[in-house]
């Protein structure tokens, strides 16, 4: 019987092992210690309630604009008959492949071409008691928000700041400022480029005036001669062709002045004369000395007529183009008109954007509330602690406290 009663010790030191914490655990330690989350939270949510009431009411003003859609009427016509040229007397945002008006816009809008006038016009030096203009960029960056709508292309612009008033007027200052930086872009670069096509123009009438002469003189001494009207036909087209490939030539390398290499608009235009040359060598065959092989054969003293025809032709293409271009560039500088439309103008604001004293409020208290409970869930696992990891934890103490007077006293 004694045998009996001593034997087999191990299922009770399995009951005697503690089981893990449920529910009503959790909640006895809260209520413990309510007193504490209380005091915590309610000190957290008053001093959170005084710092926000301290802070300064930020009003936003917003201001949008819609850059102007290329013109549907002359202009459109015009460019039909270039062949889908892209035309040097374009204004801003006209170049193959680049970016949209709107993202070239908003570009403009961050430069400090745009915000040096309005630094100067509401005296942000002195207002931000900035010492350098870079910081007055820096603070008028962060108080400054511009963007473009992806599918409608409408440019926002808004500007933060304590006074509604001034928050108004600097939104608006920018829509101002912009459209005298574009109009001042558009209006030069199209005067440039009226002044090398007028340049241009003139050499390319009198290169025609020396082909019409050299033709007619030849004409006049050989009057038999005469083409197939399939021949003169295919001369016409390689004509034009060359003629279109000079202009791209041209636009190529004034893009290569404005832009690397590496650009959209470079190698846009790059493929394109890349196109049309392949184009004029299929036409003209792969013998250079042939004018035009692929439309039959043609009498041997037709060969320095074709030669004469398609140099004419040629010159009477890219006069026609060219002119075409000089007068899309007078059109461009003498446009008088705003670049783009203002569809809302900033007003005063008459409510708050920011702080949100509620909602930074009710955060803080709610963190702070967190923070305790977690906090008394320690507390209460250091008071359960066995004797052997009390002395670990003192000696832990220990240990740091003599590792923060080390670090003291060796700096």
């Amino acid at each position: 019987m004694h045998h009996t009663e001593n034997s087999n010790p191990e299922p009770q030191a399995l009951n005697s092992s503690p089981t893990s914490p449920g529910l009503l655990d959790y909640l006895t330690v809260i209520f413990k210690h309510r007193r504490m989350i209380f005091r915590n939270t309610l000190a957290v949510a008053i001093i959170t309630t005084i710092y926000t009431l301290l802070l300064p009411n930020i009003y936003t003003a917003k201001t949008l604009i819609l850059p102007n859609q290329e013109d549907k009427g002359m202009m459109s016509a015009m460019m039909g008959q270039l062949g889908g040229l892209a035309v040097l007397a374009g204004g801003v945002g006209a170049s193959i492949g680049g970016p949209t008006t709107a993202e070239l816009y908003v570009s403009m809008l961050k430069s400090e071409a745009v915000k040096d006038p309005v630094i100067e016009k509401f005296g942000l030096m002195k207002l931000y008691s900035a010492k350098y203009r870079v910081d007055a960029y820096a603070l008028l960056d962060k108080k400054t928000l511009v963007s473009a709508g992806k599918k409608d292309g409408i440019i926002s612009i808004s500007v933060s700041d304590k006074d509604p008033k001034l928050a108004a007027a600097m939104a608006n200052s920018y829509v101002e400022e912009l459209a005298r930086l574009a109009f001042r872009l558009n209006v030069t670069g199209a005067g440039q480029n009226r002044t090398f096509l007028e340049d241009r123009l003139i050499t390319a009438k009198a290169d025609l005036a020396r082909s019409e002469d050299n033709l007619k003189s030849f004409q006049a001494k050989n009057k038999a001669v005469n083409v197939t009207a399939q021949a003169e036909a295919a001369i016409k087209g390689v004509a034009e062709l060359r003629a279109q490939l000079a202009v791209q030539e041209v636009q190529l390398a004034t893009y290569r002045r404005q832009y690397t290499d590496s650009s959209q608009e470079v190698k846009n235009l790059d493929t394109s004369v890349s196109n049309l040359r392949r184009q004029i060598a299929k036409l003209e065959g792969a013998d250079g000395n042939s004018a035009i092989p692929s439309v039959g054969s043609v009498p041997a003293i037709g060969q320095e007529y074709v030669r004469l025809m398609r140099e004419f032709k040629i010159q009477e293409s890219l006069v026609e183009l060219l002119t075409k271009q000089y007068e899309m560039a007078k059109l461009s500088e003498a446009k008088d008109i705003s670049p783009f439309q203002v569809i809302q103008s900033a007003k005063v604001p008459e409510r708050k954007s920011k702080p949100a004293r509620s909602k930074i409020v009710l955060v803080w208290t709610f963190v702070a509330f967190i923070t305790t409970v977690i906090c008394t869930f320690f507390l209460e696992n250091i008071e359960k602690m066995t004797d052997r990891n009390k002395d670990l934890w003192i000696e832990t103490k220990k240990i740091f406290s003599f590792w923060k007077k080390f670090k003291n006293q060796n700096k």
